[in-house]
């Protein structure tokens, strides 16, 4: 079901975030994380993404979606409830 698998997504990409935070705070001591895209695709791929989607994705191929999906999100969040996960998830589902 498409609603499962948007779940399983935003879960992977909450997961993520925290994760990244993490490494901010720890490797980077705090600064913000110009590549962060890269990271975030890189761990999404390594914890399964790709069996989640339906197909194999790219680190890549990822990296360059959630950069350009984190652009029109901030574009629509004045106007979106959603979180950037949910939001995020949807449009892979759809798009990826």
């Amino acid at each position: 079901m498409a609603a499962d698998r948007v779940d399983a997504i935003s879960a992977l990409l909450a997961e993520t975030m925290e994760a990244h935070g993490k490494f901010e705070e720890t490797e980077l001591n705090g600064v913000y994380d110009q590549e962060w895209a890269r990271w975030y695709a890189a761990y999404a791929v390594e914890h399964g993404i790709s069996a989640l989607v339906g197909h194999a994705v790219t680190t890549g191929e990822l990296a360059q979606f959630l950069a350009s999906s984190n652009v029109e999100f901030e574009q629509a969040a004045p106007k979106t409830a959603e979180s950037w996960a949910d939001y995020t998830a949807r449009r892979i589902t759809a798009e990826l």
